[in-house]
């Protein structure tokens, strides 16, 4: 039998992230057991032309640095700092578990095991069954369930004479189709169209299938450097200033878009979804070529000639190539307690950040004993889905940070750790800068009725 401190399952971004600060925080041993063959758990079947869709620093483990600490030059995210590759990303995990972690002695890796539960797993190439003998946690880093198009299955059916493929097959094609149909408004659904588009196909050949229009954020509002200061505190502040001035849901979401916090592909179609998802506004001059976007819900049936979706259909026929983006990043949007008992599940403590809140949840197990204390530090920010579920989202987020502000150490922990980002932004604005402390005084100034609002909007929501 084996034997360790940590059982963590799942050796993807969230358990290197939990891993990560366990190792530099405590002493204790760590046993990691993961179903693919490296760490990165789905960047090892993510589609090849893949990117982070937030600044590298955003990303990785707490220890090391991911980006390069430069701004793209070239591409759609010119002068913004830099978006690792899905190849960067998965070399990246594979040397911080190499070169970081089984040198400590501290970490055994169980790469290729089914984790079974109760401290149970099997090797997939073996058979061999394994015992751990867990002394403090069950880490279950799993319980997110990311998917993506390589693994994921239609929830529609497809006539055998159709071309069809998941998006990460899109680089194989050898010979030009009649044109292309993108299955899917999200992120994937975004990079397919942009991919395409990047590789000359006309835009009048792409038709766009988008169930539901999303809310985004623009890519430069994200940047955690200097330079950028007055753009992302302003917007930053503008969540704020828009939560104290509107005088509805709807208006919000104007107010929104106004001081530069959302944005949309077509002005004159109102999203009902938001997922986090980050885009330069280079990228959505792009996707605003591709006039073919169809608005008549989901896909239910693709027949030899025709696309039935829930509110009508449209032609296509064997020499169109369909590409499926229709899985969902996040399938598992149910919150349950962080701890509980012998058991933590990683989930998100702040808005679209789950690698950082892995990292913060290691953190708090490190220094807390107490559980009742650890959830309330750790309230989970749910995962957004539909437009209004950004208040419901922000709402925790503010709390959290409320709660986080008052204990001293998590002001510190916060200020030295790489991936939260903006407080050392924060920290280092100088006394006499005036511009900047006008900016930040926004927040101050305005977080008190923004809170009260939210609680109106809140309970409008029911």
């Amino acid at each position: 039998m084996l034997e360790t401190d940590y059982l963590i399952v799942g050796s993807g971004a969230v358990g290197m992230a939990f891993a990560d600060i366990i190792l530099t925080e405590t002493d204790s041993k760590i046993i990691i057991v993961d179903k693919f063959h490296k760490p990165g758990g789905h960047w090892n079947v993510a589609y090849p032309f893949v990117t982070l869709h937030q600044p590298s620093a955003f990303y990785g483990v707490s220890s090391r640095e991911l980006s390069k600490g430069v701004k793209d030059k070239v591409g759609l995210n010119k002068g913004l700092n830099d978006l690792a590759s899905g190849a960067e990303v998965s070399a990246y995990f594979d040397e911080v578990m190499r070169h970081q972690f089984l040198p400590t002695g501290r970490v055994e890796y169980f790469p290729m095991c089914e984790y079974k539960g109760d401290g149970k797993f099997q090797s997939m190439m073996t058979g061999e069954n394994y015992e751990v003998k867990v002394n403090k946690k069950t880490v279950d880093c799993t319980y997110l369930k990311t998917t993506v198009p390589s693994t994921h299955t239609p929830n529609f059916t497809v006539a055998d004479e159709i071309q069809f493929m998941p998006l990460n097959d899109l680089p194989k094609i050898t010979t030009p189709p009649e044109g292309f149909v993108i299955i899917g408004g999200g992120k994937t659904g975004i990079d397919a169209c942009l991919w395409l588009l990047e590789n000359k196909v006309d835009p009048d050949k792409i038709t766009w299938i988008m169930s539901r229009d999303a809310w985004m954020i623009d890519r430069i509002i994200t940047q955690p450097t200097m330079e950028f200061f007055e753009t992302v505190m302003t917007a930053q502040a503008g969540q704020f200033e828009a939560l104290v001035e509107a005088n509805s849901i709807p208006h919000l979401f104007e107010l929104l878009e106004e001081k530069n916090v959302l944005t949309r592909l077509d002005k004159n179609v109102t999203p009902t979804m938001f997922h986090g998802a980050t885009i330069s506004q280079m990228e959505l001059e792009e996707l605003r070529k591709v006039k073919n976007v169809v608005r008549m819900g989901r896909v239910e049936k693709i027949e030899k000639d025709k696309i039935i979706l829930n509110q009508g259909s449209i032609p296509t026929n064997e020499n169109i190539m369909h590409v499926d983006c229709s899985a969902s990043a996040i399938t598992n949007l149910e919150i349950k307690p962080i701890f509980q008992g012998d058991l933590i599940t990683p989930q998100t403590v702040r808005s679209y950040q789950p690698v950082f809140s892995a990292a913060f949840i290691a953190h708090i197990e490190a220094a807390y004993d107490n559980e009742k204390k650890k959830n309330e530090l750790c309230q989970v920010v749910p995962l957004p889905n539909h437009d209004t579920d950004w208040i419901r989202m922000f709402a925790v987020f503010m709390m959290n940070q409320f709660n986080w502000s008052q204990e001293k150490g998590i002001k510190k922990w916060l200020l030295d750790n790489r991936l939260d980002g903006f407080s050392q932004l924060v920290a280092s604005v100088p006394r006499d800068d005036v511009e900047k402390r006008a900016i930040l005084k926004k927040f101050k100034d305005n977080a008190m009725p923004a809170m009260m609002k939210l609680q109106q909007f809140m309970a409008e929501l029911g």
